[in-house]
């Protein structure tokens, strides 16, 4: 991520910034608030504030003089080994000589300009610069810390490798998320693709470069194709674009770390690019102006047709990228249209003479890709900082550039001037309707039908003698709305209500009738579904006539149909110009220059703070792409629409490439010349890069191996350590045997291959009564009594049958009832939860079979012989009537349903404590494993919904600690909350993101602005470093799962604890929710 500043700003912002400059060298001031003020105060003039300065400081109090001489001494020693030429060039400013004052200036703006003359590089370039050393610093700083960043690799090869031929990604090297928007944008543009590929340097270029663009172009050309060739074909899911952005940083020097403009970036390196290729383009041609591939593939040309001062004029000028202002339009035509048009230009239309001044624009030549700027940010002058502008600006993803071509002039301004008549007579219409629908003359205004259908209902009403206030009893107002409160009834006079109510109905006391008839209905609008009988429902007329009624209803029904019908016409009026505007280039003629979208480069966040990531079309696969850093996933338009269109979150486009459709060269690949097959991968390469991929990719595959050898040692360690384990446990268990007395031998004998396979789940089966065993126990024997009462046949094998069906009857009970919310009854058994998810019989004949044939049963003759009898059964069933690998599935699944609910509770329990930051932990993964689970069947875990909202509520209740403690300003609470935020919440986040529910989104957004709010705010400057380090972490889009806390150790819960456990917390919830609402 970065922190960036758009087009508009950058302006204002350099201007301001180099006026600033030339005061600090004029007069010496480093303070920049002073400096700023000076410039406020004398509005830009740099005369003005540089006097402003000198009598300020000739106003401000003397130094010690003691310490001044010291300070002068320090002075005078640092200069004085320049030469006495120094001393020369000094001014002095203290006098009220205007000639000095304008020596000053006019030596400070040379001192500028000769430095540009000795290094070839401009103000512009250095502010690029400072970008790339912070990216740079940022990636170095990043290697030295101790902590797992946001953006370290997996130590697992296996995580990094490319999938099939999924598109490569770039890594993040710290604040480079605009470096990756741009380059993605460009690689997928094949055509450029295989000029940069198939660039071949100058032979020059072992040479001494002649000048400084050739030191900094070649070298990046060189790195550039190196980045692409990985990009093609490298086995790695994204590669590292370090070495690039390093070229780009040691272009440069700057001491500053201030950030640039992407799109000053995108500016500059076709620049670059551009110079690469002219050198080059020079070398190889014999004409005098050779052709240059990336002129020819994004320059394009306009004609400027104006007047100035009554004086027409026609100028061709080149374009690159097109900027486009995007403040009060609604779509991308609105925004050409204005930029097309400057000033008064109805001159041009006429042949008489006008003072009037202004030009229209008319394409004359159109690049293949074209691209426009969004400028989404203004320079808030008040506030001294940018802004972003996140208004809605919607854009087409065909673009018909006919209206704007020259060739289409006069046709142009014909519609054009249809369109503004249109509009016009649409406006008038608008008003119209406007007042038929906000009818009134006060404050508050309604639709005039309405009105007029109220008027009908109250003079319809049925008509009342009484003045409204006459029919209240003042002595008893009714509910106790109005007038004064009785006081409570003494305890005599509740003491006799209550024996009046003890009485019942039935003896009809005259005092219990007599407190009926004086107790004064009460309306509780809360409860009450409508209006107590006696409450009028709508105000009515008092004295009306029947022959006034009548004329007065006639009147409203007609003026009402004559006003829904006037609206109705205006509506339709309406509808049928904005029809014909919206067709108005809709004709073949106006249709012969389509441009398809190519790319949306897309900026989230504030000005001073965001992310970038790419939607680049894939013409092959036909869909959308999304490529954010490392993550290259697929996408849609309707997610392209919701993050690039704006007014929804704080995402919008500030980039849009558009490619010639007529020319699908672009992104056509390569044939092969011999066979006619599609040039694919390594295939694209030149030698030189194919080897370089290859060595890459050697190295990728070593990594790997010795990755997997690694993990076979440790598996291999961990067998050996279990076997040892298993071995002395064993041993131990030979020597208790042999110790105590001989026993029987069991009468069932499974064979020895069978063995590992009738071991059962530990829920169904215990080696010793643990509480787990005793629940099931009770329930096996429970069911065994009541079949003992009801069997006639008293033989094991019938007993047995009995108590399975009606053991299997009330767990199907369970199964079907409704859950009540502290509850829930797959928790109680396993066979809920089989019955619930539609498991199959087998699988549930056995899994009861086996809770009957559980050893602990053996305490009486009866439960041991039918136990004898179970596990026989068990024994008689053949592999092929039970998948036995099916049934371990599923109690698997059972085990993970329990541990994911084990997980649940010990998370809302800790949220309920407060103690969020051990909360979340248990919460994401009961999220996780919840939804693996619920992948299955909607039966196999817990409500996602629910869960969801916690895990959102315990981040944004960390999210408010966090910036609780930052706004302290302390440092151990600062350290605290930013841990906080980059070790639990920002590794949170993607899995918030990667759903993409309505709810998670604004949770992000919340976070995130709370955060975004802190910038431009007074703080420390230790305060502001850290903001500025964390937020590019907390603006990351990328979806990607980052590292993250290994999951807690949970112990084994028995049932019955498990099934208490889950009733305290939801029933607890359940009141605080209650209790909230």
């Amino acid at each position: 991520m970065t922190v960036e500043q758009n087009v508009l700003q950058q302006h204002s912002q350099k201007h301001q910034q180099t006026l600033l400059n030339q005061l600090r060298e004029v007069t010496g001031t480093t303070d920049v608030q002073l400096l700023q003020q000076a410039l406020q105060v004398s509005n830009g003039d740099l005369a003005e504030a540089v006097a402003y300065l000198t009598e300020k400081n000739a106003k401000s109090p003397q130094q010690d003089e003691t310490t001044y001489y010291q300070t002068s001494q320090v002075s005078n020693d640092r200069y004085i080994s320049v030469g006495s030429q120094a001393d020369s060039n000094v001014i002095d400013l203290t006098g009220d000589d205007k000639d000095d004052l304008q020596r000053a200036i006019a030596l400070s703006l040379a001192e500028s300009n000769r430095a540009f003359r000795e290094t070839g590089i401009t103000d512009e370039e250095q502010a690029i610069s400072r970008v790339l050393e912070a990216s740079i610093a940022e990636n170095k700083a990043s290697l030295k810390r101790t902590h797992t960043e946001v953006w370290s690799d997996s130590p697992n090869p296996h995580d990094r490798k490319r999938i099939d031929n999924c598109p490569v990604g770039l890594k993040n090297v710290g604040n480079t998320c605009w470096f990756s928007a741009v380059i993605q944008s460009l690689f997928n543009l094949l055509e450029f693709q295989r000029l940069v590929l198939n660039y071949s340097p100058p032979a020059r270029v072992h040479e001494l470069p002649r000048n400084q663009k050739e030191h900094r172009n070649l070298p990046f050309m060189q790195e550039l194709r190196t980045l692409f060739s990985l990009m093609v074909g490298s086995k790695r899911k994204y590669v590292d674009p370090s070495r690039a952005v390093e070229i780009l940083k040691d272009a440069f020097k700057s001491s500053e770390s201030q950030q640039q403009d992407v799109s000053e970036f995108t500016h500059k390196l076709l620049d670059w690019l551009e110079d690469a290729f002219q050198m080059k383009a020079e070398e190889d041609g014999d004409e005098d102006k050779p052709k240059n591939p990336m002129v020819e593939l994004f320059y394009g040309r306009f004609l400027a047709v104006g007047v100035l001062e009554g004086k027409k004029f026609e100028n061709t000028e080149m374009f690159g990228q097109y900027p486009l202002q995007v403040n009060g339009f609604k779509d991308l035509h609105e925004c050409l249209e204005a930029a097309m048009i400057e000033g008064e230009i109805e001159s041009l239309h006429s042949a008489e003479n006008s003072a009037r001044s202004g030009q229209e624009h008319w394409f004359t030549e159109l690049p293949p890709v074209l691209t426009f700027e969004l400028s989404r940010f203004e320079f808030n002058q008040a506030l001294g900082r940018p802004e972003k502008i996140h208004n809605k600006l919607e854009f087409p993803s065909m673009l018909f550039m006919d209206r704007y071509m020259d060739r289409n002039r006069e046709i142009t301004r014909i519609k054009r001037e249809e369109i503004r008549r249109l509009k016009e007579h649409l406006t008038l219409l608008q008003q119209r309707l406007e007042r038929y629908l906000s009818y009134g003359s006060g404050p508050k205004r309604f639709p005039l039908a309405d009105v007029l259908q109220y008027a009908m209902e109250f003079a319809s009403s049925k008509p009342v003698c009484t003045s409204p206030v006459e029919d209240i009893d003042s002595s008893a107002p009714p509910g106790g709305t109005t007038g004064l409160q009785l006081p409570p009834p003494s305890s005599a006079e509740q003491d006799s209500s209550a024996s009046a109510e003890s009485s019942g109905s039935g003896s009809g006391s005259a005092s219990g009738t007599a407190a009926q008839q004086q107790r004064a209905p009460v309306h509780k609008p809360f409860t009450q579904s409508r209006l107590p009988p006696d409450l009028p429902m709508h105000p009515a007329p008092r004295h009306i006539t029947e022959e006034e009624l009548r004329v007065l209803e006639g009147c409203l029904h007609r003026w009402r149909s004559e006003v829904e019908k006037d609206t109705r016409d205006l509506q339709e009026s309406i509808k049928r110009i904005l029809r014909t505007i919206e067709l108005m280039y809709s004709d073949k003629s106006m249709m012969q220059v389509p441009y398809r979208l190519h790319a949306v480069l897309v900026h989230e966040g504030q000005a001073n703070a965001g992310h970038y990531w790419a939607y680049i079309y894939d013409p092959h696969q036909r869909c959308w792409m999304k490529y954010n850093d490392i993550a290259v996933t697929k996408s849609s338009w309707e997610e392209l629409v919701r993050d690039s269109f704006g007014g929804y979150r704080n995402a919008s486009a500030y980039c849009l490439m558009y490619i010639n459709d007529k020319k699908p060269f672009l992104i056509e690949e390569d044939f092969d010349k011999e066979t006619g097959q599609v040039l694919s991968g390594m295939d694209k390469l030149p030698p030189d890069l194919k080897q370089y991929v290859k060595g890459d990719n050697e190295l990728f595959d070593k990594e790997i191996v010795e990755w997997n050898a690694l993990q076979a040692r440790k598996a291999q360690q961990e067998k050996l350590a279990f076997a040892a384990a298993a071995a002395a446990a064993a041993a131990a268990a030979s020597t208790a045997s042999s110790a105590s007395s001989p026993q029987p031998m069991s009468i069932d004998c499974s064979p020895p291959d069978n063995a590992a396979l009738q071991q059962d789940p530990e829920y169904m089966e215990q080696p010793s009564p643990t509480s787990d065993s005793k629940h099931l126990q009770e329930d096996t024997e429970r069911a065994i009594s009541r079949a003992s009462a009801e069997q006639e046949e008293r033989s094991p094998e019938a007993l047995l049958n009995a108590a399975l069906k009606l053991e299997y009857a009330r767990l199907v009970r369970f199964a079907q009832e409704d859950t009540p919310p502290g509850k829930d009854y797959r928790l109680h058994h396993v066979i809920v939860y089989f019955l619930q998810n539609q498991a199959p019989k087998k699988i549930l004949e056995r899994t009861l079979l086996t809770q009957f044939a559980d050893r602990n049963l053996a305490f009486d003759e009866r439960c041991k012989s039918i136990m004898n009898v179970a596990r026989a059964k068990l024994d008689l069933i053949k592999a092929e009537e039970v998948n036995m690998d099916e049934y371990e599935i599923w109690h698997q699944d059972y085990r993970n349903f329990r541990e994911t609910t084990i997980f649940m509770i010990t998370g809302l329990e800790l949220f309920h404590k407060t103690n969020y930051v051990e909360a979340l932990i248990y919460l994401i993964y009961s999220y996780q494993y919840n939804k693996e689970l619920l992948s299955k069947g909607a039966y196999r875990g817990h409500d996602e919904e629910f869960l969801g909202h916690y895990r959102r509520d315990c981040l944004l209740k960390l999210n408010e600690q966090a910036a609780a403690m930052f706004e302290s300003g302390e440092e151990p609470e600062v350290t605290t909350g930013l841990g906080i935020m980059n070790e639990l919440v920002v590794p949170c986040i993607p899995l918030l993101l990667l759903h993409d529910t309505e709810r998670d989104l604004l949770a992000v957004e919340d976070m995130r602005n709370r955060w975004c709010s802190y910038l431009g705010q007074e703080m420390d400057s230790n305060l502001q470093e850290k903001l500025t380090d964390f937020l590019p972490k907390l603006l990351d889009c990328s979806t990607e799962i980052k590292s993250f806390h290994d999951p807690p150790k949970v112990p084994a819960h028995s049932t019955l604890e498990l099934c208490e456990r889950f009733g305290r917390i939801m029933t607890t919830l359940c009141k605080v929710a209650n209790h909230g609402r």
